[in-house]
Protein backbone atom coordinates (compact mmCIF):
# COMPACT_ATOMS: atom_id res chain seq x y z
CA UNK A 1 0.00 0.00 0.00
CA UNK A 2 1.39 3.39 -0.99
CA UNK A 3 1.90 5.95 1.77
CA UNK A 4 0.74 9.54 1.12
CA UNK A 5 1.74 12.51 3.28
CA UNK A 6 -0.85 15.31 3.19
CA UNK A 7 0.56 18.69 4.30
CA UNK A 8 -1.81 21.63 4.79
CA UNK A 9 -2.37 24.15 7.57
CA UNK A 10 -6.12 23.77 7.02
CA UNK A 11 -7.54 20.86 9.00
CA UNK A 12 -10.61 20.80 6.76
CA UNK A 13 -8.48 20.53 3.58
CA UNK A 14 -6.52 17.67 5.12
CA UNK A 15 -9.68 15.81 6.03
CA UNK A 16 -11.17 16.14 2.56
CA UNK A 17 -7.96 14.92 0.88
CA UNK A 18 -7.53 12.09 3.39
CA UNK A 19 -11.05 10.83 2.77
CA UNK A 20 -10.48 10.79 -1.00
CA UNK A 21 -7.13 9.03 -0.68
CA UNK A 22 -8.34 6.36 1.75
CA UNK A 23 -11.23 5.64 -0.63
CA UNK A 24 -8.66 4.95 -3.36
CA UNK A 25 -6.69 2.56 -1.14
CA UNK A 26 -3.82 4.75 0.08
CA UNK A 27 -2.33 4.91 3.57
CA UNK A 28 -2.44 8.56 4.69
CA UNK A 29 -0.37 10.57 7.15
CA UNK A 30 -1.30 14.17 7.94
CA UNK A 31 0.91 17.16 8.85
CA UNK A 32 -0.26 20.68 9.67
CA UNK A 33 3.01 22.36 8.68
CA UNK A 34 6.09 21.83 6.52
CA UNK A 35 8.24 21.62 9.65
CA UNK A 36 6.13 18.73 11.01
CA UNK A 37 6.14 17.09 7.58
CA UNK A 38 9.95 17.09 7.46
CA UNK A 39 10.12 15.20 10.76
CA UNK A 40 7.65 12.63 9.43
CA UNK A 41 9.67 12.28 6.19
CA UNK A 42 12.82 11.59 8.19
CA UNK A 43 11.10 8.79 10.17
CA UNK A 44 8.63 7.33 7.67
CA UNK A 45 9.55 8.31 4.07
CA UNK A 46 6.27 8.64 2.12
CA UNK A 47 5.77 7.54 -1.48
CA UNK A 48 3.70 10.65 -2.27
CA UNK A 49 3.58 14.14 -0.81
CA UNK A 50 0.59 16.42 -1.35
CA UNK A 51 1.64 19.80 0.00
CA UNK A 52 -0.07 23.17 0.06
CA UNK A 53 1.99 25.92 -1.54
CA UNK A 54 1.15 28.76 0.88
CA UNK A 55 1.43 27.91 4.57
CA UNK A 56 2.50 29.82 7.69
CA UNK A 57 6.19 29.42 8.38
CA UNK A 58 7.91 27.28 5.75
CA UNK A 59 6.18 27.35 2.35
CA UNK A 60 5.48 24.35 0.20
CA UNK A 61 8.24 25.44 -2.21
CA UNK A 62 10.83 25.56 0.58
CA UNK A 63 9.59 22.23 1.92
CA UNK A 64 9.96 20.71 -1.56
CA UNK A 65 13.56 21.90 -1.90
CA UNK A 66 14.54 20.36 1.46
CA UNK A 67 12.57 17.17 0.67
CA UNK A 68 14.59 16.69 -2.51
CA UNK A 69 17.87 16.96 -0.58
CA UNK A 70 16.87 14.28 1.93
CA UNK A 71 18.52 10.89 1.85
CA UNK A 72 15.82 8.41 0.75
CA UNK A 73 15.82 4.73 -0.22
CA UNK A 74 13.47 5.49 -3.13
CA UNK A 75 12.11 8.38 -5.09
CA UNK A 76 9.24 10.41 -3.55
CA UNK A 77 6.58 11.92 -5.84
CA UNK A 78 5.85 15.52 -4.83
CA UNK A 79 2.60 17.32 -5.79
CA UNK A 80 2.04 20.99 -4.97
CA UNK A 81 -1.51 22.12 -4.14
CA UNK A 82 -2.09 25.71 -5.19
CA UNK A 83 -4.53 28.25 -6.50
CA UNK A 84 -1.66 29.77 -8.52
CA UNK A 85 -1.87 29.30 -12.28
CA UNK A 86 0.72 31.76 -13.51
CA UNK A 87 3.29 30.07 -15.78
CA UNK A 88 6.15 31.66 -13.87
CA UNK A 89 4.83 30.17 -10.62
CA UNK A 90 4.64 26.75 -12.26
CA UNK A 91 8.24 27.12 -13.46
CA UNK A 92 9.39 28.00 -9.93
CA UNK A 93 7.64 24.93 -8.57
CA UNK A 94 9.25 22.61 -11.12
CA UNK A 95 12.68 24.10 -10.50
CA UNK A 96 12.18 23.43 -6.78
CA UNK A 97 11.67 19.74 -7.47
CA UNK A 98 7.90 19.36 -7.70
CA UNK A 99 6.63 16.61 -10.00
CA UNK A 100 3.10 17.86 -10.54
CA UNK A 101 0.49 20.47 -9.52
CA UNK A 102 -3.15 20.31 -8.42
CA UNK A 103 -5.44 23.32 -8.32
CA UNK A 104 -7.41 23.96 -5.15
CA UNK A 105 -10.10 23.00 -4.44
CA UNK A 106 -8.93 19.53 -5.44
CA UNK A 107 -11.16 17.49 -7.72
CA UNK A 108 -11.33 13.84 -6.61
CA UNK A 109 -11.06 12.33 -10.11
CA UNK A 110 -8.20 14.62 -11.07
CA UNK A 111 -6.40 13.69 -7.85
CA UNK A 112 -6.79 10.02 -8.69
CA UNK A 113 -5.51 10.55 -12.25
CA UNK A 114 -2.46 12.50 -11.08
CA UNK A 115 -1.59 9.86 -8.48
CA UNK A 116 -2.03 7.10 -11.07
CA UNK A 117 0.51 8.91 -13.28
CA UNK A 118 2.78 9.15 -10.26
CA UNK A 119 2.30 5.44 -9.59
CA UNK A 120 3.65 4.63 -13.03
CA UNK A 121 6.70 6.81 -12.45
CA UNK A 122 7.35 5.30 -9.00
CA UNK A 123 6.91 1.79 -10.39
CA UNK A 124 9.40 2.46 -13.16
CA UNK A 125 11.78 4.05 -10.66
CA UNK A 126 11.53 1.02 -8.35
CA UNK A 127 12.08 -1.35 -11.27
CA UNK A 128 15.06 0.67 -12.43
CA UNK A 129 16.46 0.74 -8.91
CA UNK A 130 16.08 -3.02 -8.62
CA UNK A 131 17.69 -3.58 -12.00
CA UNK A 132 20.54 -1.28 -11.03
CA UNK A 133 20.91 -3.22 -7.79
CA UNK A 134 21.00 -6.50 -9.68
CA UNK A 135 23.43 -5.02 -12.21
CA UNK A 136 25.64 -3.73 -9.41
CA UNK A 137 25.57 -7.14 -7.78
CA UNK A 138 26.43 -8.82 -11.09
CA UNK A 139 29.24 -6.35 -11.71
CA UNK A 140 30.65 -6.99 -8.24
CA UNK A 141 30.47 -10.72 -8.89
CA UNK A 142 32.15 -10.28 -12.27
CA UNK A 143 34.83 -8.10 -10.68
CA UNK A 144 35.43 -10.83 -8.13
CA UNK A 145 35.73 -13.40 -10.92
CA UNK A 146 38.00 -11.08 -12.89
CA UNK A 147 40.23 -10.55 -9.85
CA UNK A 148 40.37 -14.31 -9.31
CA UNK A 149 41.21 -14.95 -12.97
CA UNK A 150 43.78 -12.16 -12.89
CA UNK A 151 45.48 -13.76 -9.88
CA UNK A 152 45.42 -17.13 -11.65
CA UNK A 153 46.91 -15.58 -14.79
CA UNK A 154 49.70 -13.97 -12.77
CA UNK A 155 50.54 -17.41 -11.36
CA UNK A 156 50.15 -18.96 -14.82
CA UNK A 157 52.66 -16.43 -16.13
CA UNK A 158 55.14 -17.54 -13.47
CA UNK A 159 54.53 -21.17 -14.40
CA UNK A 160 54.98 -20.43 -18.10
CA UNK A 161 58.23 -18.60 -17.45
CA UNK A 162 59.36 -21.60 -15.36
CA UNK A 163 59.13 -23.74 -18.51
CA UNK A 164 62.23 -21.87 -19.62
CA UNK A 165 64.41 -23.32 -16.87
CA UNK A 166 67.63 -21.77 -18.16
CA UNK A 167 67.75 -18.47 -20.00
CA UNK A 168 71.49 -18.72 -20.47
CA UNK A 169 74.04 -21.50 -20.67
CA UNK A 170 77.66 -21.48 -21.66
CA UNK A 171 79.17 -24.50 -23.39
CA UNK A 172 82.70 -23.11 -23.24
CA UNK A 173 83.12 -22.50 -26.93
CA UNK A 174 79.47 -21.49 -27.41
CA UNK A 175 76.60 -20.07 -25.46
CA UNK A 176 72.80 -19.91 -25.66
CA UNK A 177 70.58 -17.04 -24.49
CA UNK A 178 66.78 -17.10 -24.47
CA UNK A 179 64.19 -14.32 -24.68
CA UNK A 180 60.52 -14.83 -23.77
CA UNK A 181 58.20 -11.83 -23.29
CA UNK A 182 54.41 -12.26 -23.41
CA UNK A 183 52.24 -9.37 -24.55
CA UNK A 184 49.69 -10.34 -21.88
CA UNK A 185 49.83 -12.41 -18.72
CA UNK A 186 50.44 -15.57 -20.73
CA UNK A 187 51.20 -16.21 -24.37
CA UNK A 188 51.70 -18.86 -26.99
CA UNK A 189 55.46 -18.43 -27.56
CA UNK A 190 58.03 -20.81 -26.11
CA UNK A 191 61.77 -21.20 -26.57
CA UNK A 192 64.28 -23.68 -25.25
CA UNK A 193 67.23 -25.96 -25.83
CA UNK A 194 68.24 -29.49 -24.87
CA UNK A 195 71.37 -31.65 -25.18
CA UNK A 196 71.36 -34.27 -27.92
CA UNK A 197 74.67 -35.87 -27.02
CA UNK A 198 78.15 -34.80 -25.93
CA UNK A 199 78.71 -32.56 -28.94
CA UNK A 200 75.27 -31.50 -30.16
CA UNK A 201 72.36 -29.49 -28.83
CA UNK A 202 68.85 -28.82 -30.07
CA UNK A 203 67.48 -25.27 -30.16
CA UNK A 204 63.81 -24.51 -30.73
CA UNK A 205 61.24 -21.76 -30.87
CA UNK A 206 57.47 -22.21 -31.21
CA UNK A 207 54.62 -19.76 -31.63
CA UNK A 208 51.08 -21.07 -31.12
CA UNK A 209 48.30 -19.38 -33.05
CA UNK A 210 46.19 -16.92 -31.09
CA UNK A 211 46.85 -15.46 -27.66
CA UNK A 212 45.96 -16.15 -24.08
CA UNK A 213 45.22 -19.25 -22.05
CA UNK A 214 44.53 -21.69 -24.91
CA UNK A 215 47.77 -20.79 -26.65
CA UNK A 216 49.71 -20.98 -23.39
CA UNK A 217 48.33 -24.46 -22.62
CA UNK A 218 49.21 -25.63 -26.12
CA UNK A 219 52.74 -24.24 -25.75
CA UNK A 220 53.13 -25.98 -22.40
CA UNK A 221 51.97 -29.26 -23.94
CA UNK A 222 54.47 -28.98 -26.78
CA UNK A 223 57.30 -28.15 -24.37
CA UNK A 224 56.81 -31.62 -22.87
CA UNK A 225 57.56 -33.15 -26.26
CA UNK A 226 60.89 -31.33 -26.41
CA UNK A 227 61.96 -31.88 -22.81
CA UNK A 228 65.59 -31.35 -21.94
CA UNK A 229 65.28 -32.98 -18.50
CA UNK A 230 63.61 -36.21 -19.71
CA UNK A 231 65.37 -37.46 -22.88
CA UNK A 232 63.13 -40.54 -22.99
CA UNK A 233 60.09 -38.27 -23.40
CA UNK A 234 61.69 -35.97 -25.97
CA UNK A 235 60.31 -36.94 -29.36
CA UNK A 236 63.27 -35.27 -31.08
CA UNK A 237 65.61 -37.87 -29.60
CA UNK A 238 66.09 -41.54 -30.33
CA UNK A 239 68.32 -44.01 -28.57
CA UNK A 240 70.88 -45.88 -30.67
CA UNK A 241 71.95 -49.52 -30.31
CA UNK A 242 74.93 -48.30 -28.29
CA UNK A 243 72.61 -46.72 -25.73
CA UNK A 244 73.48 -43.13 -26.58
CA UNK A 245 71.06 -40.56 -27.90
CA UNK A 246 70.88 -39.22 -31.41
CA UNK A 247 68.35 -36.80 -32.89
CA UNK A 248 65.79 -37.08 -35.62
CA UNK A 249 66.55 -35.13 -38.76
CA UNK A 250 64.90 -31.69 -38.32
CA UNK A 251 62.45 -32.24 -41.21
CA UNK A 252 61.46 -35.61 -39.72
CA UNK A 253 60.87 -33.99 -36.33
CA UNK A 254 58.56 -31.40 -37.93
CA UNK A 255 56.66 -34.16 -39.73
CA UNK A 256 56.38 -36.14 -36.47
CA UNK A 257 54.98 -33.11 -34.62
CA UNK A 258 52.53 -32.43 -37.45
CA UNK A 259 51.16 -35.97 -37.31
CA UNK A 260 51.02 -35.82 -33.52
CA UNK A 261 48.86 -32.67 -33.59
CA UNK A 262 46.33 -34.30 -35.92
CA UNK A 263 46.39 -37.77 -34.31
CA UNK A 264 46.60 -36.96 -30.59
CA UNK A 265 46.07 -33.29 -29.76
CA UNK A 266 43.10 -32.82 -32.08
CA UNK A 267 42.92 -29.08 -31.58
CA UNK A 268 42.00 -26.18 -33.82
CA UNK A 269 45.28 -24.50 -32.83
CA UNK A 270 48.42 -24.74 -34.90
CA UNK A 271 51.91 -23.43 -34.33
CA UNK A 272 55.02 -22.33 -36.13
CA UNK A 273 58.33 -23.99 -35.37
CA UNK A 274 62.00 -23.30 -35.82
CA UNK A 275 64.32 -26.10 -34.75
CA UNK A 276 68.08 -26.29 -35.10
CA UNK A 277 70.44 -29.22 -34.47
CA UNK A 278 73.80 -27.58 -33.70
CA UNK A 279 77.20 -29.30 -33.63
CA UNK A 280 79.19 -27.49 -30.94
CA UNK A 281 82.53 -28.68 -32.30
CA UNK A 282 82.18 -28.15 -36.04
CA UNK A 283 79.63 -25.33 -36.05
CA UNK A 284 77.41 -27.23 -38.47
CA UNK A 285 73.70 -26.43 -38.14
CA UNK A 286 70.78 -28.45 -39.51
CA UNK A 287 67.41 -26.72 -39.28
CA UNK A 288 63.74 -26.92 -40.16
CA UNK A 289 61.56 -23.84 -40.61
CA UNK A 290 57.83 -24.50 -40.27
CA UNK A 291 56.07 -21.18 -40.73
CA UNK A 292 58.43 -19.40 -38.33
CA UNK A 293 60.33 -16.28 -39.43
CA UNK A 294 63.60 -16.99 -41.22
CA UNK A 295 66.61 -17.68 -38.98
CA UNK A 296 69.17 -14.86 -39.04
CA UNK A 297 72.93 -15.35 -38.87
CA UNK A 298 74.94 -12.41 -37.58
CA UNK A 299 78.34 -13.05 -39.11
CA UNK A 300 81.57 -12.10 -37.41
CA UNK A 301 81.86 -9.05 -39.72
CA UNK A 302 78.42 -7.85 -38.41
CA UNK A 303 76.63 -8.61 -41.68
CA UNK A 304 73.30 -10.45 -41.41
CA UNK A 305 72.30 -13.43 -43.52
CA UNK A 306 68.81 -14.94 -43.58
CA UNK A 307 68.25 -18.67 -44.09
CA UNK A 308 65.30 -20.86 -45.01
CA UNK A 309 62.36 -20.66 -47.38
CA UNK A 310 59.38 -20.61 -45.01
CA UNK A 311 57.47 -23.86 -44.75
CA UNK A 312 53.97 -24.61 -43.46
CA UNK A 313 53.02 -24.31 -39.76
CA UNK A 314 52.64 -27.46 -37.69
CA UNK A 315 49.04 -28.70 -37.37
CA UNK A 316 47.65 -26.64 -40.25
CA UNK A 317 47.70 -29.15 -43.12
CA UNK A 318 47.86 -32.87 -42.41
CA UNK A 319 49.81 -33.71 -45.57
CA UNK A 320 52.40 -30.93 -45.15
CA UNK A 321 56.02 -31.80 -45.93
CA UNK A 322 59.14 -30.18 -44.49
CA UNK A 323 62.72 -29.61 -45.58
CA UNK A 324 65.96 -29.69 -43.64
CA UNK A 325 68.29 -26.79 -44.37
CA UNK A 326 71.94 -26.52 -43.34
CA UNK A 327 74.42 -23.77 -42.66
CA UNK A 328 77.93 -23.50 -41.32
CA UNK A 329 78.78 -21.24 -38.42
CA UNK A 330 82.32 -19.91 -38.27
CA UNK A 331 84.04 -18.64 -35.13
CA UNK A 332 82.39 -15.37 -34.12
CA UNK A 333 79.11 -16.10 -35.92
CA UNK A 334 75.80 -15.82 -34.07
CA UNK A 335 72.43 -17.37 -34.86
CA UNK A 336 69.07 -15.75 -33.97
CA UNK A 337 65.84 -17.77 -34.06
CA UNK A 338 63.16 -15.13 -33.46
CA UNK A 339 59.36 -15.13 -33.49
CA UNK A 340 57.14 -12.95 -35.69
CA UNK A 341 56.58 -10.72 -32.67
CA UNK A 342 59.97 -9.27 -33.62
CA UNK A 343 59.77 -8.97 -37.41
CA UNK A 344 56.10 -7.90 -37.34
CA UNK A 345 56.56 -5.26 -34.63
CA UNK A 346 54.97 -2.06 -35.91
CA UNK A 347 55.93 1.56 -35.30
CA UNK A 348 53.38 4.30 -34.61
CA UNK A 349 53.69 5.31 -38.26
CA UNK A 350 52.46 1.88 -39.34
CA UNK A 351 55.89 0.78 -40.55
CA UNK A 352 56.68 -2.85 -39.83
CA UNK A 353 60.19 -3.75 -38.66
CA UNK A 354 60.61 -6.62 -41.12
CA UNK A 355 63.79 -8.48 -41.94
CA UNK A 356 65.64 -5.34 -43.03
CA UNK A 357 64.85 -3.56 -39.78
CA UNK A 358 65.79 -6.61 -37.71
CA UNK A 359 69.15 -6.85 -39.52
CA UNK A 360 69.82 -3.21 -38.65
CA UNK A 361 68.94 -3.78 -34.99
CA UNK A 362 71.15 -6.88 -34.83
CA UNK A 363 74.11 -5.04 -36.34
CA UNK A 364 73.54 -2.14 -33.92
CA UNK A 365 73.56 -4.55 -30.96
CA UNK A 366 76.55 -6.56 -32.21
CA UNK A 367 78.82 -5.13 -29.51
CA UNK A 368 76.81 -6.94 -26.83
CA UNK A 369 77.15 -10.61 -25.93
CA UNK A 370 74.83 -13.20 -24.43
CA UNK A 371 71.84 -11.94 -22.48
CA UNK A 372 73.12 -8.38 -22.89
CA UNK A 373 72.56 -8.74 -26.63
CA UNK A 374 69.04 -10.09 -26.06
CA UNK A 375 68.21 -7.27 -23.66
CA UNK A 376 69.58 -4.63 -26.03
CA UNK A 377 67.62 -6.09 -28.95
CA UNK A 378 64.39 -6.09 -26.96
CA UNK A 379 64.95 -2.51 -25.77
CA UNK A 380 65.58 -1.43 -29.37
CA UNK A 381 62.35 -3.16 -30.41
CA UNK A 382 60.39 -1.23 -27.78
CA UNK A 383 61.98 2.01 -28.93
CA UNK A 384 61.00 1.22 -32.52
CA UNK A 385 57.33 0.57 -31.68
CA UNK A 386 57.14 3.41 -29.16
CA UNK A 387 54.34 1.52 -27.37
CA UNK A 388 53.67 -1.70 -25.49
CA UNK A 389 54.30 -4.64 -27.82
CA UNK A 390 51.04 -6.20 -29.00
CA UNK A 391 52.44 -9.68 -29.73
CA UNK A 392 54.54 -12.16 -27.81
CA UNK A 393 58.26 -11.82 -28.43
CA UNK A 394 60.64 -14.76 -28.17
CA UNK A 395 64.08 -15.66 -29.48
CA UNK A 396 66.92 -18.15 -29.17
CA UNK A 397 70.36 -16.56 -29.55
CA UNK A 398 73.31 -18.92 -30.16
CA UNK A 399 76.92 -17.72 -30.26
CA UNK A 400 79.72 -19.86 -31.68
CA UNK A 401 83.33 -19.16 -30.82
CA UNK A 402 85.03 -22.15 -32.40
CA UNK A 403 85.56 -25.85 -31.84
CA UNK A 404 86.54 -27.58 -28.61
CA UNK A 405 87.04 -31.20 -27.82
CA UNK A 406 84.90 -31.55 -24.70
CA UNK A 407 81.53 -30.01 -24.04
CA UNK A 408 80.40 -29.14 -20.49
Amino acid sequence: MRRVLVVDDSRMERRILTAQLVRHGYEVIEASSAEEALMICAQEPPDFVLSDWLMPGMSGIEFCRIFRRMDRPNYGYFVLLTSKNDKNDVAVGLESGADDFLAKPVNGEELRARLSAGERILRMERELTEKNRMLGSALRELQGLYDSIDRDLVEACKLQQSLVKEKFRSFGNAQVSLLLQSSGHVGGDLVGFFPINARRIGLYGIDVSGHGITSALMAARISGYLSGSSPDQNIALEQTELGIYDALEPAVLADTLNRLVFDELRTESYFTLIYADVDLISGKVSMVQAGHPMPAVLRSDNSVEYLGTGGLPIGLIETASYETIETQLRPGDRLLLGSDGITEATAATGQMLGETGLAQLMSACAGHRGTDFIDALYASLQTFTGTHLTDDVSAVFFEFEGSKQNVD
